[in-house]
């Protein structure tokens, strides 16, 4: 068995620095995720006027209930979505004039259901170029609270910055959701919210978020299961046995559930009190999965799937078309490199191996990866290269935006899965 320690996740590391920021009093966070992501929020509240203490196991904020310090501020959120959705939510509460750029990437990806909703509740906000994207400036003036309709179908991110933002306003919110993708996150979102003092009701389809603000806490962050993904599914394809310490039954994310597909497939899955543990049985079947809910691990179980015994369909993924890049497409094509017959369509890939669980005959022992600079595409794919030889990537570094040490760890697996297989 092998036991490999996961970084803290992003989603609840990006999470708890609003949070943090919102409350009121110091804030402790304890083993943030340290990636380039994390590092841009972080960065991003500095700018905004918050003070963030770091020390390598630990950070600190002091919270501004009334908002960023400064009444003028230009904020780059580099590649962050979650900087780059979440702060303007949280500027619109102070008074002030904020603008906020990003990377080209993200200045790709939509903003505008969440722009809406903000506009609604009485928010100015005025996108510089393209409208429903980065750049964007918030002329803020606190925010009343008050009744929105808020589309969630392409990210469940646009719920998120309202319910955050939710306590900091004067009456407080509510959010009927017409279309929701990625429903965990939101139960990470909410679960939070509890952590720091704000329980939000539910009526049906409506959130209803109460008013008074955020309590100060010490928040201890859990290790980020989209990449314990990799590693459990390294171990399904390899035969080895991986254990994940502080991922189990009590975890806050959804894309634990990934193991459940893997379960499926034939790999022996035990998920403990704290902790969680992966062990493949040498087989691996084909499935039909549905995964709107675990997204983010399309690219994962899409990369497995050319070692599966039978077809590997995927369904209702379309909102991967929208993230770093169309992983869905990226998926594909980089599948068809490596000689695996592939089809997809609006929202959903099918991947087809030969009845051996192996790329198909004549296909070329490694390839060079296409990864459009998405952290997540060079991450799945290593997985594939534990069984092809060759594989290389275009921008290996862009792993920095969630665990700049991935390839060294999932080296270090590599090495420890073989003596644990051979022994």
């Amino acid at each position: 068995m092998v036991l490999v320690d996961i970084p803290g996740s992003k989603s609840i590391t990006a999470r708890a620095l609003f949070l943090a920021a919102a409350a009121d009093g110091v804030t402790t966070l304890q083993r943030p995720l340290r990636s380039d992501d994390t590092e841009g929020f972080a960065e991003g509240l500095t700018r905004l006027g918050y003070r963030v203490g770091r020390t390598p196991d630990a950070w600190q904020i002091d919270g501004r209930p009334q908002g960023p310090a400064l009444a003028e501020a230009d904020v780059f959120c580099r590649d962050g979505a979650t900087t780059a959705r979440f702060l303007p939510a949280l500027a619109a509460a102070g008074h002030g004039v904020y603008r906020f750029d990003a990377s080209p990437q993200m200045r790709r990806r939509p903003l505008l259901p969440l722009t809406r909703a903000l506009r609604d509740l009485g928010v100015d906000v005025r996108h510089e170029e393209a409208e429903g994207h980065h750049p964007l400036t918030v002329r803020a003036a606190g925010v009343e609270g008050g009744e929105v309709v808020l589309d969630a179908g392409q990210s469940s991110q646009y719920l998120t910055a309202l319910l955050l933002l939710g306590p900091l306003t004067c009456t407080g919110l509510r959010v009927t959701v017409t279309d929701l993708v990625s429903a965990p996150y939101v139960e990470i979102t909410l679960a939070m919210m509890r952590a720091f003092g704000v329980q939000v009701g539910r009526e049906g389809d409506t959130y209803v978020v109460p008013p008074g603000g955020y309590r100060a806490t010490t928040y201890a962050i859990e290790p980020d299961a989209s990449t314990a993904s990799y590693f459990f599914a390294a171990a399904a394809l390899t035969g080895g046995e991986v254990t994940v310490p502080g991922l189990g039954e009590d975890a806050l994310q959804g894309d634990l559930g990934f193991v459940e597909v893997l379960r499926r497939m034939g790999a022996r899955v035990d998920v403990g009190a704290d902790r969680t543990t992966v062990a493949g049985t040498g087989e691996l079947r084909g499935v039909t999965v549905n995964m709107r809910d675990v997204s983010d691990t399309m690219p994962t179980l899409a990369a497995l799937a050319p070692f599966a015994t039978g077809p590997v369909r995927i369904e209702d993924v379309a909102n991967t078309r929208v993230k770093e890049c169309d992983r869905l497409e990226a998926c594909a094509e980089n599948l068809r490199r490596l000689g695996v017959e592939v089809a997809t369509g609006p929202d959903w890939i099918e991947i087809r191996p030969d009845a051996s669980g192996s790329p198909a005959p004549g296909a070329p022992t490694g390839a060079d990866i296409k990864t459009y600079g998405d952290h997540r595409i060079v991450m799945s794919f290593a997985v594939t290269g534990l069984r092809v030889p060759g594989i290389s990537f275009d921008d290996p570094g862009c792993v920095r935006k969630t665990f700049p040490g991935f390839h060294e760890a999932f080296g270090q697996l590599a090495k420890a899965l073989r003596k644990d297989v051979v022994g």
